[in-house]
């Protein structure tokens, strides 16, 4: 617990650029509903939802947790984007990484610092959410792949009142 208060209250630094983005949907722009910021060992940028985000290099801490993910597996992960939500009104929908920069083998790592949050998942195709993992302080789940070609994911909004959670997303970069 006290190593994931210290990683907690490095994401909450100045060391983090935190943003909130604008998407665009038939016409009109609305704002993100949760904060983000983007990183990448190898200066890479990474395009979501026609969203850009331009990396900025990994800070020592983001350094000591990914080598905590790669202990066992080597993933290769070059990146990570950070999402912040501030409250149970800031989430994200249903969506799948499937962005062609994560090329055909997709693995993210998911590492949650602060409030507990459900994490959904459902097929692809369908309308209700088939398994829910509490997304605790401190935990790590990997998405392997092929889970990003058939199922989908999400964070919902929720009406209780609750304090933020990070969640780092750690993945490859492909050219």
């Amino acid at each position: 617990r006290d190593e994931a208060d210290a990683y907690y209250e490095r994401c909450n630094s100045e060391q983090v650029p935190w943003n909130r983005e604008t998407i665009s949907m038939y016409g009109n722009t609305y704002p993100v509903p949760r904060d983000t910021a983007w990183f990448s060992r190898d200066g890479l940028a990474y395009t979501y939802s026609g969203i850009k985000m331009d990396p900025d290099p990994y800070p020592n801490f983001i350094e000591a947790i990914q080598k905590k993910i790669d202990n066992d597996d080597k993933y290769g992960f070059n990146s990570v984007l950070l999402n912040r939500y501030n409250d149970g009104s800031d989430k994200v929908s249903w969506h799948a990484d499937d962005e062609k920069e994560l090329s055909s083998n997709i693995n993210i790592a998911s590492v949650c610092f602060g409030e507990t949050r459900p994490f959904q998942l459902r097929r692809k195709g369908q309308t209700k959410k088939e398994l829910e993992v509490p997304m605790e302080h401190g935990s790590l789940l990997i998405m392997k792949d092929p889970l990003q070609h058939y199922w989908e994911h999400q964070i919902p909004k929720t009406s209780k009142d609750i304090g933020p959670r990070i969640n780092l997303t750690f993945r490859k970069i492909v050219l």
